[in-house]
């Protein structure tokens, strides 16, 4: 009850037209000030931080869709790499391995000619060694013959003869 008799005591509630007119004017005056020299700058700045931050995002955006595909990118490229190192590899041990096989029949054809050059050498070093023995065979028997032929002998002759002749052979060192 208190409220009513408050504002019927103030001039608030009491309807004035000069005032209404006037507060009118006064606010469409500010309102077209404020209009010409505030609000006009003031949007736009608005205006302008708006483009910025559009135009940001939009940065923003095409920075991110050049960050994805240089990232795939860089992926395409690892993969590749590893394909091509992969393959560098097995043409590596390719490559190892038939020069290891080349290697292995160079040796084997080169064993295979020292042991032929070898089988050679051997056989040349028995013809030789046979024709000796053969010379010296043939030597030994027209010795034994020509004394057996000066001398008439007996069994016993013969033996003392025989050890005789072979304690004269040289003795050859290091036979087996």
């Amino acid at each position: 009850m208190l409220l009513p008799n408050v504002l019927a005591a103030s001039s608030f509630v009491e309807v004035r037209p000069g005032l209404i007119f006037w507060t009118l004017v006064t606010f469409i005056i500010v309102a077209i000030v404020l209009r010409a020299k505030a609000w006009g700058p003031i949007l736009s700045l608005v205006e302008e931080r708006e483009k910025q931050i559009a135009s940001s995002i939009e940065a923003a955006k095409r920075e991110r869709a050049e960050a994805e595909k240089l990232l795939a990118e860089q992926k395409t490229a690892i993969a590749e790499a590893r394909r091509d190192a992969q393959e560098m590899l097995r043409r590596n041990q390719q490559e190892v391995e038939k020069f290891r096989e080349e290697l292995m029949a160079k040796s084997r054809k080169e064993a295979e000619e020292f042991k032929a050059s070898a089988t050679r050498e051997i056989e040349e070093q028995k013809s030789k060694a046979i024709a000796e023995v053969k010379a010296i065979a043939v030597d030994l028997s027209m010795e034994v013959a020509s004394k057996l032929l000066n001398e008439r002998l007996d069994d016993t002759k013969h033996r003392a003869l025989a050890e005789q002749f072979v304690q004269g052979l040289p003795v050859k060192q290091g036979r087996a």
